[in-house]
């Protein structure tokens, strides 16, 4: 994994909805199998629901010179009996952007983050991609479950792999 000088992790902020917004829609055309919203329902979408999404959740960005190239979403859940879990979502890299560790760099920002704010963080990954799965992997996420049929996308089922990435060890 090659040392990315001009590469910056950040937040999102309400004033990148634009740049969320086509790096969304894009991550919905080139992989639909892998989210489960649609490019249909987002394209149809105002800026401020956008917006919206990036005031209700932190989305971090991976900006290579400056332009988008890649995006991990961590959520807090949201009831008290569930408020020790976070959720990693919406993860997608740029194709001209991958194999730079971008994946890595995004996994590990909203890990950062989460830490001090829940005890675990939960994923799921389409069995059938298998980088991603490795890369979560590699990141600490353990698989705890596997849901059949979890999508269904132009007629055509995807399996989901459940992982989780316990970040305190201690904690019972």
């Amino acid at each position: 994994m090659a040392n990315i000088p001009d590469l910056q992790i950040r937040r999102l902020e309400i004033s990148d909805a634009a740049l969320f917004r086509d790096i969304r829609l894009e991550a919905l055309v080139k992989n639909p199998e892998a989210f489960g919203s649609t490019f249909e329902r987002e394209n149809a979408q105002p800026l401020s629901w956008f917006e919206e999404r990036l005031g209700a959740a932190d989305i971090f960005g991976a900006f290579l010179d400056g332009a988008l190239a890649g995006m991990a979403g961590y959520s807090a859940r949201e009831t008290s009996k569930q408020a020790h879990k976070g959720l990693l979502w919406t993860m997608y890299v740029r194709n001209t952007a991958r194999n730079l560790g971008l994946g890595r760099k995004l996994v590990a920002a909203v890990l950062d983050h989460a830490r001090g704010r829940v005890e675990m963080v939960q994923l799921t990954v389409v069995s059938e991609n298998e980088a991603a799965h490795r890369l979560y992997r590699a990141m600490g996420f353990v698989e705890y479950g596997y849901e059949k049929r979890a999508l269904k996308h132009d007629g055509r089922y995807y399996d989901e792999i459940l992982m989780v990435n316990v970040l305190d060890q201690g904690l019972s």
